[in-house]
């Protein structure tokens, strides 16, 4: 069975996902950052960011972030 992620934030083409693992000394979340874009008709996703996608996924790891800590961790 694969995981999923506990919570997704996204802003226009970047997206954040936080996943929760349960340990013995609590939750523990870790968050991954993606970027899709179009190739011609392909729709693809990447985990490499241009200059000017910086802000929103500061913007986004500010959310996740805020996020977390409403879950207590």
């Amino acid at each position: 069975m694969t995981q999923k992620p506990v919570n997704t934030i996204r802003r226009g083409n970047i997206e954040t996902a936080i996943w929760k693992n349960d340990t013995e000394h609590g939750p523990v979340f870790n968050t991954t950052f993606t970027r899709c874009y179009k190739d011609g008709d392909e729709l693809k996703i990447a985990s490499n960011f241009g200059r000017n996608d910086l802000l929103r996924v500061a913007r986004l790891a500010v959310l996740a972030e805020a996020w977390i800590d409403d879950q207590g961790a």
